[in-house]
């Protein structure tokens, strides 16, 4: 299994992917500089799966203090250790933000580009000169991807990545797990790895405990080697009453604003059912 890097149809965007890495990437300013960017992506990429592959055991446990070799681990690392007071969490809830963050670092080192982002899967790292912009569309359900609303990320706003995360399963639309119950959770903040692990504990705590509209598994029983082993994973969400999803949506806006006010997330946007919940969102940047 190698590396695959090729252009888009469009002649601008450049698609790498990796077994399950794949990430769409694009660039704006002088067309040297951009093609300059885009053949630093490209050669910083193959080496990145099996960086993570030599510490997948260790990024697969519960996150600690001692530092990973690699790069891209150590971004997942770093961004899920300033989370690690709010429940159970491993490095694996953010890498792939940390793996967008890492190929922009290497796009744009060196490079002049007047915008750019590294899409990987949904959670998109982003670099924006001074004076410029970038809308991001919202999908308000994982498991039914649709344009619902969208994002004016501009370069006053202190984030540079975005990362969304919900209950949609493995093979159901999503690409991981969650223990919550949320159509999507949306996060803005400072790097895509923190966006990564930021909507992931978000959307684990838009929950109802215990409530037997809500279907669980042993996440080891979906997938032998997950990270989470045996703990219950939603797979399946019945009837709730307009009440009930208010009452899961409040359980995420707290654990949305404790982040918010910590400075661990800029924004989330958190879904159920049609019924929206937000923290940090500025009008002039939401466009729903």
């Amino acid at each position: 299994m190698s590396a695959v890097a090729a252009l888009l149809a469009d002649g601008l965007r450049l698609h790498l992917q990796h077994g399950p890495i794949d990430l769409v990437i694009e660039a704006w300013g002088d067309p040297d500089e951009v093609a300059a960017a885009q053949a630093q992506a490209r050669a910083v990429f193959p080496s990145i799966l099996s960086g993570l592959c030599a510490e997948l055991p260790r990024l697969r446990a519960e996150v600690g203090d001692v530092p990973f070799a690699g790069p891209v681990a150590e971004r997942m690392r770093a961004a899920c250790l300033a989370l690690a007071g709010e429940g159970f969490i491993t490095p694996m809830a953010a890498v792939a933000g940390a793996v967008a963050d890492h190929v922009l670092a290497h796009l744009v080192a060196g490079r002049r580009l007047e915008r750019a982002y590294v899409n990987d899967g949904g959670d998109i790292a982003f670099h924006l000169a001074p004076g410029t912009r970038l809308t991001c569309g919202l999908v308000a359900d994982v498991a039914r991807p649709a344009l619902d609303g969208g994002f004016v990320l501009d370069h006053a706003l202190p984030a540079r990545g975005i990362a969304t995360s919900g209950r949609a399963t493995k093979g159901n639309g999503g690409r991981s797990f969650s223990l919550g119950i949320a159509d999507s959770v949306t996060v803005l903040a400072a790097t895509a790895a923190e966006a990564d692990a930021a909507a992931t504990v978000v959307a684990n705590a838009v929950d109802l405990p215990g409530h037997p509209a809500v279907t669980r598994r042993p996440a080891c029983e979906l997938e032998p080697d997950s990270d989470l082993g045996d703990r219950p994973v939603t797979v399946g969400l019945g009837d709730l009453t307009p009440g009930e999803i208010r009452a899961a949506l409040v359980r995420g806006r707290s654990a949305a604003t404790r982040l918010l006010e910590t400075g661990r997330l800029v924004a989330a946007v958190m879904v159920l059912r049609g019924a929206f919940a937000s923290v940090g969102l500025d009008a002039a940047r939401h466009a729903a």
